[in-house]
């Protein structure tokens, strides 16, 4: 008589087993998504980043039109375009994003963007026109700068750059910018001051070591200015030193500083070689 009760029990044993197991399967498939959720984010943020650019490209690409309703892998793909140095095809994608359900401001900014590396100025301009004035980003000024500065509207440049600056931890690219633009309006003392600051926040921008060589320069201060340098970079701004002098009208200045350059450079300077031997044919 215990017999059917026994198996009963087994039976619902078996049951309640088997419906764990079907618990437990469901739950790894939503843990193994999760992982791959997650590993799907870190590989998009290092193709971003540290990936090749070209590869970046193909993988976006790639993903993007497997899963054509991801905005995030479109802009996966503007993004590794523009790293790739074709802002053209970035534009084209960039405009998409931003004409989506899904585009933000940001995106807009970013279409700017990739039209002032095209120096399409026109379009930037309208881009940047589109987006409400309540939008207040770092980039969004870097740009509004960048375009006023196009336009040789210096007075909304240096206001726009003062702002971007204000708005970032690390405005050394900026004070760069800015310092560039006082050299093209050739106010080199106002530039030197700019570019002394850019190296306050980033003592490893070269970009701003040699505007800075340029804008003393052009005031014939032919001295270099105490700033960290290696071996190598003391010779390249030697070199644009002398070139700065010789365009100056200072050729007896420019050739010793040609010489100091090739003595100090740690390898054979081809660059001022050439120059020194010109000049003395």
């Amino acid at each position: 008589m215990r017999h059917p009760v026994i198996v009963a029990l087994c039976l619902a044993g078996t049951v309640g087993l088997s419906a764990c197991n079907r618990t437990s399967d469901a739950e790894v498939q939503r843990a193994i998504q999760s992982v791959n959720v997650i590993d799907e984010t870190n590989l998009n943020d290092i193709m971003l980043t540290v990936g090749d650019p070209n590869e970046a490209v193909a993988y976006f690409t790639k993903a993007s039109t497997e899963n054509p309703d991801r905005i995030d892998l479109k802009r996966g793909l503007a993004k590794s375009l523009i790293r790739a140095n074709r802002p053209a095809d970035a534009s084209t994608v960039w405009a998409a994003v931003a004409a989506s359900p899904e585009g933000t401001l940001d995106d807009r900014v970013s279409l700017a963007d990739s039209y002032i590396r095209q120096n399409d100025w026109k379009k930037a301009e309208a881009e940047l026109n589109r987006i409400p004035p309540t939008h207040e980003t770092f980039e969004r000024y870097r740009l509004e700068a960048m375009v006023a500065d196009s336009k040789k509207d210096w007075k909304k440049a240096d206001s726009f750059y003062e702002t971007a600056a204000g708005m970032t931890t690390k405005p050394a690219g900026v004070y760069n910018n800015w310092g560039f633009s006082k050299l093209s309006r050739q106010d080199f003392a106002g530039a030197e001051r700019l570019f002394v600051q850019a190296l306050t926040y980033d003592d490893s921008l070269f970009t701003a070591k040699n505007n800075l060589v340029m804008a003393r320069g052009a005031q014939r201060k032919y001295d270099l200015p105490v700033i960290q340098m290696t071996q190598t970079e003391k010779a390249e701004l030697l070199y644009t030193l002398a070139l700065t002098a010789i365009k100056k009208g200072d050729v007896s200045v420019g050739k010793a500083l040609l010489q100091d350059a090739i003595s100090t450079h740690p390898q054979h300077f081809e660059a001022a070689v050439r120059s020194l031997a010109a000049l003395e044919a």
